[in-house]
């Protein structure tokens, strides 16, 4: 037994894990159990879908007892609002105090596995210190993400792995195969998301998702900040489960358009499917180059888990050109300065991120990259790719400058993905983003979109439709669209959130600003003694506070960056 008293024989504060026999073979968190493999017909053929088998480590707390009892600190050790991490001898767990009582749950946040005793706690919840998921104290569930997963719950006499159990299927075998209940059209955080919430809530009929993609869902930001993972690697969800919770995909199969008077999705090979409810969740596709030379071999777009890791391979020890230094493009070049032999950036602002964090950030961050021998070519665009027996060999500039390359990345921005729709009767809007309200819901009943595809209405900006394509929106999207499914009424109310982490120096974003127009504040870690540097900038009126507590990350507070 651990214990951290004051004084012998004082009030003790404990925590009691309880895991009856019966949850041993049963963990909730992850789930492990078995199905048949999923059956679908395309133009009268049957298709299998084959899910291997691969035990999943499911319980955090190795080599438990029926009940596993610690006493932890004594009750005036710690003050309203304080948290603290604990050992159980099987395990840690966070205990925090607010408003006089004590909380138990997990200490570690599910995403990615941050410290949550470093992360901020206000009103109820937790808050993570790294991509800021956000956590029930009382419940352990995740309230704002990214992340899929709750946190485990303890108390006294009792435990909770997972507030919602999450519900199956009753019978595929009762289901035509070409009609579903719900279908999902696009597999990313978004359409994943949306598959869990029903499944949490309840719901036990049949969901389909569908994506063009030859991959199980994915952590997609990871394909720039660490461009060697491989598919398995950055998996959202092992295999298993989607068996286990009858979410059945369609991997590699394209939907070409949508009947919404028929209530139909027809797919490129001409194999239809009807639906009760849809939701649709494409993302956007990558802008490409429009000069001339673009077809020439050796230069990508990063799209997939095989896009990013053919670049590392030939990159390594060569001359690379990025174009455009968006996000994408910072995060290859800051992945790529150690490996390649040199690597230029092609821009055709002043300075990287200027419409988006503004000049003084922007040159801060030129400055590192510079330090990291990327050479910038600003204020310039490129005008003819040139080859040598078919492959990259020089990248010329609009200035007139000639840049070696024996590989070109490309990342100028991205379209979205709703070309399938033109004709569909669904609103779309000039720019091509599917248009919904607070509820994710369409102009069409029945018909609801999520993620970077979508312009919605945003509480922060009074309102007004915008179009956040960040990860941690997608899953809160996801998640709004299925509880309206369901008919909760529940809307949208969420902060824009995102973060990107370059030569191990972390930028970390909440807000929502356009052209001109500032965020409500962004922190930046800059300098090599892991300075934060907090950069305020004016808000346009009228201001209104933030609906949740963000992270004020102190130096202690930042772990290194993923």
């Amino acid at each position: 037994m651990n214990t951290c008293m004051s004084s012998p024989g004082g009030v003790e504060v404990k925590i009691e894990v309880v895991i009856p026999e019966k949850e041993r073979s049963k963990e909730e968190m992850s789930p492990n159990g078995k199905a048949s493999p999923l059956i679908y017909k395309v133009n009268g053929t049957a298709r299998h879908y084959h899910l291997e088998e691969h035990p999943i480590a499911s319980n955090p707390y190795h080599n438990p007892k029926d009940v596993v009892e610690a006493s932890v600190c004594h009750v005036k050790d710690l003050e309203n609002g304080q948290m603290r991490e604990v050992d159980l001898g099987c395990g840690k767990a966070l205990l925090i105090k607010e408003s006089g009582e004590f909380h138990a749950v997990g200490h570690k946040c599910p995403h990615y596995g941050a410290p949550l005793v470093k992360g901020v706690l206000s009103k109820g919840r937790v808050r993570c210190p790294w991509h800021g998921a956000c956590f029930n104290i009382g419940t352990g569930d995740i309230e704002d993400f990214p992340g899929l997963d709750s946190l485990p719950r303890f108390q006294a006499l009792q435990t909770q792995r997972r507030t919602k159990m999450m519900a199956k299927c009753i019978s595929l075998s009762n289901y035509n195969l070409s009609s579903t209940n719900v279908l999902i059209i696009g597999a990313g955080a978004a359409g994943l998301v949306c598959a869990e919430t029903l499944r949490q809530e309840g719901f036990s009929d049949r969901i389909v998702m569908c994506t063009m993609d030859r991959h199980l869902p994915y952590d997609r930001p990871k394909l720039s900040k660490s461009m060697d993972s491989h598919p398995e690697q950055i998996a959202l969800r092992p295999k298993e489960f989607f068996r286990t919770y009858d979410i059945e995909v369609l991997t590699e199969m394209q939907v070409a358009a949508v009947d919404i008077k028929n209530k139909t999705a027809v797919f490129k090979d001409g194999f239809k499917m009807e639906y009760n409810k849809l939701l649709i969740a494409t993302g956007n596709t990558p802008k490409a180059l429009s000069c001339k030379g673009k077809e020439v071999e050796n230069v990508f777009n990063i799209r997939t888990p095989e896009d990013a890791n053919r670049v590392v391979k030939l990159a390594t020890s060569k001359n690379v050109v990025i174009v455009g230094a968006s996000f994408l493009g910072m995060e290859v070049a800051a992945y790529l300065a150690e490996r390649a032999h040199s690597v230029s950036l092609v821009e055709l602002e002043e300075v990287p991120f200027k419409k988006f964090l503004g000049e003084r950030v922007g040159r801060a961050v030129m400055k590192m990259f510079e330090s990291n021998r990327v050479k910038f070519y600003m204020q310039t665009e490129v005008s003819e790719l040139r080859e040598q027996e078919g492959k990259l060999k020089e990248v010329v500039l609009k200035s007139g400058k000639v840049l070696r390359a024996d590989v070109c990345v490309v990342g100028v921005g991205a379209v979205p993905a709703t070309g399938f729709l033109k004709q569909s009767g669904i609103n779309i809007d000039s720019k091509g983003f599917i248009v919904v309200n607070k509820m994710m819901q369409t102009n069409i009943p029945g018909v609801f979109a999520a993620g970077d595809a979508v312009t919605f209405p945003l509480a922060l900006r009074n309102n007004k439709k915008v179009n956040v394509p960040h990860w941690q929106m997608a899953h809160m999207h996801g998640r709004i669209a299925a509880l309206n499914m369901l008919a909760h009424g529940m809307e949208i109310s969420t902060v824009p959130y995102l973060w990107t982490a370059m030569f191990g120096k972390s930028i970390r974003y909440a807000g929502k600003g356009l052209p001109r127009a500032a965020v409500e504040f962004v922190l930046v870690e800059m300098s090599r003694d892991r300075e934060v540097t907090a950069i305020s900038l004016a808000v346009d009126p009228p201001w209104q506070p933030l609906p949740r507590v963000w992270p004020s990350m102190d130096r202690d507070s930042l772990p290194e960056p993923l």
